[in-house]
């Protein structure tokens, strides 16, 4: 199975002609969550091979167009293809108008079912639970970022679970189809004893998606942020227009950069670059110099692997 970020557009408000507008998918096993449909999203799936039917989630930080006019455009799609599983479409509850009205922006036969999720996250500083996700064993979370409208921020995180021990399972005398009982009952009866779970196996370390975009620092995007192996930020302008970045509630490179670090981040993917930067990767070196760890630039198109599983 397949957990990757792919970058579908890199761009801030002003697309470019290297840089389209935002647009990120979340390949997470055969969940694929997609993230801020802007301007051009369906073509670039189309580029990155990911078929519009594939989407099974899409998550909206806030209603700027850069962030979703490419949402009635990626409906209408699977509307076409007739995906007949319903479609959950997330957005923060103030935008419920915006969000009606790129429901239907345009004349189409309608065939999608499509589930909106509107939410309030009821305090600035800490997660609230969308919704738990058994198939795909994850969690969705949203946190309160501060912007210039209102706007949340996303984060996915695996659901606890175990790794199994061959050499203690034999030893246990646990075979077959047993390994599956105890790991779904916690104990098994095995040769007159009783055998538990945590005999035959160490806790899986959890994997983590967080998902940042247009905000000024804030708490929201600490708590967004907070252990991450993948955090995806934006990166609006250089620290040379902090000032710029306050005025507009957005992070610079610097920001992004200490956010992740602050935050105990593993890996750091900048984007929503500002046209003034055609060349991203001074915008890395300023985050790098704050974060100490991986960073990448983001450019349309790339594929980022989650991190390995690491025990913290």
């Amino acid at each position: 199975m397949t957990r990757e970020l792919i970058v579908l557009g890199s761009a801030s408000q002003v697309p470019t002609r290297a840089r389209n507008h935002n647009g990120y998918l979340l390949r997470w096993d055969a969940t694929v969550t997609l993230f801020d449909p802007g301007e051009g999203t369906q073509r670039q799936m189309l580029l990155a091979g990911v078929p519009a039917s594939a989407v099974t989630r899409i998550c909206i930080t806030h209603f700027h167009g850069d962030h979703c006019l490419g949402l009635p455009g990626v409906l209408q799609r699977m509307s076409l293809d007739r995906v007949a599983r319903p479609v959950q479409v997330a957005f923060p509850a103030g935008g419920a108008p915006y969000f009606d009205r790129l429901r239907h922006a345009s004349a189409y036969e309608d065939h999608l079912v499509v589930q909106p999720l509107p939410v309030s996250p009821p305090e600035p500083s800490a997660l609230a639970v969308v919704l738990s996700d058994n198939a795909s064993a994850t969690t969705l979370s949203t946190a309160r970022l501060r912007h210039t409208v209102e706007s949340v921020g996303w984060r996915i995180d695996e659901h606890p679970g175990r790794t199994m021990l061959p050499e203690r399972l034999a030893g246990a005398g646990v075979t077959g189809a047993d390994i599956g009982r105890l790991q779904r009952d916690g104990v098994l009866a095995v040769g007159g004893r009783t055998v538990t779970l945590e005999e035959v196996s160490v806790e899986r370390p959890r994997q983590s998606v967080a998902f940042v975009m247009d905000t000024s620092w804030c708490d929201g995007a600490l708590a967004l942020a907070s252990g991450a192996d993948l955090l995806v930020c934006e990166a609006t302008f250089s620290d040379a227009e902090a000032d710029r970045a306050a005025t507009w509630g957005h992070l610079t490179a610097g920001q992004a950069g200490r956010l992740a670090r602050q935050a105990g981040a593993r890996r750091l993917v900048i984007t929503h670059f500002s046209q003034r930067y055609p060349d991203a990767s001074p915008l890395a070196e300023e985050a790098a110099a704050e974060f100490g760890g991986e960073v990448i630039a983001a450019t349309d198109l790339l594929r980022v692997p989650l991190p390995e599983r690491v025990r913290r």
